[in-house]
């Protein structure tokens, strides 16, 4: 069972190492918040100085609470015990992927989404191991925010949350339906509920340990841009827009160049 969970992270890898930016964006705090006044300030962020308090309010809840509990969890829980939680919470998530993926359009990744929560769930063991991603079945994560993107509402202001950290007033928007769409809001007992709620912020607090030392300069700003980008990332589907060098064939104009730009000696041998 410990070399098999120890493949699934293996497995898990592409999906989570190549979006550095991804993980830090989530990172609601940790670390001093500077209160250094930007001059710049970002077209959506028009709420920075408010936002920035509420930064601040989060880092030290942060620092005394949730940052060291990570570290002991990190610490005291067996690596391949981690990667069995985030199977686990990351199987639930894939009922949110279905059901945004149906709103938006994308019945296809709709299909994978559905594909891999059955196949976890049942020869994963709940979704402690991913043999979804061993038999390549892979989906698009997509929640209520990048739904409410696609349906028109493409740009939204940055907004910080107490304790949940970065958004925009978009995603704060379709929160209430994320929270909905995830099976374990629908569990009785609240003791269980709140224990997995809680289970599932520690593990993926633990997992941003490592990402804090990407951070350089104003950390919030740096959060901010990253989170930002990492989201219109998400909602664009990875596209990053035409590349205007792209084209096989360009067209030049004998006014593009000026002879007397060039002497004679630029063309000798």
């Amino acid at each position: 069972m410990r070399q098999l969970l120890n493949n699934e992270k293996s497995a898990l890898t592409w999906r989570t190492g190549g979006l550095p930016l991804l993980l830090v964006a989530l990172l609601a705090t940790g670390g001093c918040a500077s209160t250094q006044v930007v001059e710049d300030r970002h077209p959506e962020d028009p709420w920075e100085g408010f936002n920035r308090k509420v930064f601040a309010f989060n880092d030290v809840l942060d620092r005394y609470t949730l940052k060291p509990v990570a570290r002991g969890y990190r610490t005291i829980t067996p690596e391949p015990v981690q990667t069995g939680v985030g199977n686990f919470f990351s199987n639930l998530g894939e009922v949110r992927t279905a059901i945004n993926s149906v709103l938006q359009g994308k019945p296809a990744n709709a299909g994978l989404a559905t594909s891999r929560f059955l196949i976890n769930s049942t020869v994963g063991i709940g979704g402690l191991l991913d043999y979804a991603t061993l038999m390549e079945i892979t989906a698009e994560e997509e929640d209520f925010g990048q739904t409410l993107a696609v349906w028109g509402w493409e740009d939204s202001r940055y907004l910080v949350l107490p304790l949940l950290g970065p958004s925009t007033l978009r995603d704060t928007t379709g929160l209430p339906a994320d929270i909905a769409a995830n099976p374990v809001y629908y569990v009785d007992d609240d003791t269980v509920r709140v224990s997995l709620t809680a289970l599932n912020l520690v593990d993926i607090r633990a997992g941003l340990l490592d990402q804090e030392e990407l951070i350089r300069g104003d950390r919030y700003r740096f959060i901010r841009d990253a989170f930002l980008q990492s989201r219109q990332f998400a909602i664009s589907d990875g596209e990053l827009g035409d590349d205007p060098f792209a084209a096989d064939v360009f067209d030049f104009d004998d006014s593009d160049f000026d002879d007397s730009d060039f002497g004679d000696d630029d063309f000798a041998d």
